[in-house]
């Protein structure tokens, strides 16, 4: 039988320490895969970044599973792929994509590994051997893994029947744009629509220590409420675990002062992120100040580093951008040149050029920010439109939005500074 072979386990071994050596690239190109052939997994960035962490933990596993002859009755259960099934599941992902993305997944996966089988030149009974036991560790991890995830996700079931879920029905029936009864509507959500709303989401990062996570969240918005001085309690929208959509009542008023809401954020919860809106009255305004949420909550996602708390109003433009983040990418460097480079000079001189546009070109306000000499900006904005290759004022406008988003997206946007 060729499953008694007995250098098939050495071959094995060797070919996953190979295709291991590439994990990375196997990884990446599995979760792009999937990505192509499953519609439905796509279009939510927190959803998307923990897809590639349950196919870089499952690809790992089974590497390691053949690299050191491990039986799959010693196989613990992956967290990140449990978390994974757990997300698709509470967002209403049917299970079958679910379970086609573990086909096509193992199936890219063992092209891998037969190319490097093939590239090893095992004769003929080694390579059939190998094979054959290669199918049938990876064949029996991921029957044991689909069991698993399938009930996760049967708790789907009780997530829908939960008040929230209810409650988060009624509330994408707002934001399809359905034609609601406002009168039903606030009576089932508890909150009135007819007022001025301040959109919010708030998560926590990607395999962060989600202990709590939706108790977080709400009480965070509650802080973030009172900090504001809402007239009544929040309307709170749980979307999964570690994800939650919020509107905060105004009233009649329309006024917000940002400084406390950022004052309130920094205070509380350090894991906990929060985008926000423009305040907007009505259900066009419920509607409006969420979807600018989201946009901004897009952007923070994309940003490297992130920070906290970011507000719509300062970076409308940069997250209205973030659709292509390889276009905009295209379009900083051909905006900055050889300034969009990753080192502390460039950095220091986008920051001087930054304030220098922002003061109104003048070198005293400038040097007063920065605390440094007048001439040192004079140096520094002449060294900038050098590298640039032209002065900070011609293409004023594309500049200053250009250096915004590289304030905001950082290492997203820059290049590597040369070796």
């Amino acid at each position: 039988m060729a499953a008694e072979y007995p250098e098939a386990a050495k071959q094995l071994s060797v070919v996953a320490e190979n295709v291991g050596a590439h994990l990375s690239d196997v990884s990446r190109d599995i979760g792009e895969q999937l990505l192509t052939e499953i519609p439905e997994l796509r279009g939510d960035g927190t959803v998307i970044k923990i897809l590639e962490a349950s196919v870089a933990e499952n690809v790992a596993t089974l590497l390691h599973i053949f690299e050191n002859d491990i039986p799959l009755d010693n196989v613990e259960r992956l967290p990140v792929a449990s978390e994974y099934a757990r997300r698709l599941a509470q967002r209403n992902v049917p299970l079958s994509a679910l379970i086609r993305s573990y086909r096509i997944g193992h199936w890219r996966f063992l092209q891998w590994c037969l190319d490097e089988l093939n590239r090893q030149g095992a004769d003929e009974s080694l390579s059939a051997a190998t094979n054959w036991r290669m199918l049938n560790l990876s064949f029996g991890y991921i029957d044991r893994v689909t069991e698993h995830v399938i009930d996760v996700q049967l708790e789907r079931d009780h997530w829908l029947l939960s008040r929230t879920a209810v409650r988060a029905a009624r509330v994408r029936d707002i934001l399809a744009g359905k034609d609601v009864d406002l009168d039903w509507a606030e009576s089932a959500l508890g909150y009135r629509i007819r007022q001025y709303h301040l959109g919010l989401v708030s998560w926590l990062p990607p395999l962060a220590e989600a202990g709590a996570g939706l108790a977080r969240l709400d009480r965070m918005t509650t802080v973030i409420a009172e900090a504001l001085g809402c007239p009544a309690r929040p309307l709170f929208v749980p979307r999964d675990e570690a994800l939650s959509w919020a509107w905060l009542p105004f009233g009649s008023h329309h006024d917000v002062s940002w400084e406390q809401l950022s004052d309130a954020i920094e205070s509380t919860d350090p894991s906990v992120h929060v985008c926000v809106g423009n305040v907007e009255p009505g259900i066009g305004g419920f509607r409006s100040t969420h979807h600018q949420a989201l946009r901004t909550q897009e952007l923070a996602t994309l940003a490297s580093p992130g920070t906290r708390f970011t507000e719509y109003s300062r970076v409308a433009p940069i997250a209205l951008m973030c659709a292509n983040v390889e276009d905009m990418r295209a379009w900083v460097w051909e905006v900055l040149g050889p300034l969009a480079v990753d080192d502390e000079n460039c950095a220091r001189l986008r920051e001087t050029v930054q304030i220098f546009l922002d003061s109104g070109c003048s070198y005293t306000a400038t040097a007063g920010a920065q605390i440094l000499h007048k001439n040192t900006v004079h140096y520094r904005i002449r060294k900038a439109e050098e590298i640039m290759g032209h002065p900070v004022q011609e293409r004023r406008i594309d500049l200053e939005v250009a250096l915004l988003a590289v304030q905001y997206l950082g290492l997203t946007l820059l290049r590597s500074a040369p070796a």
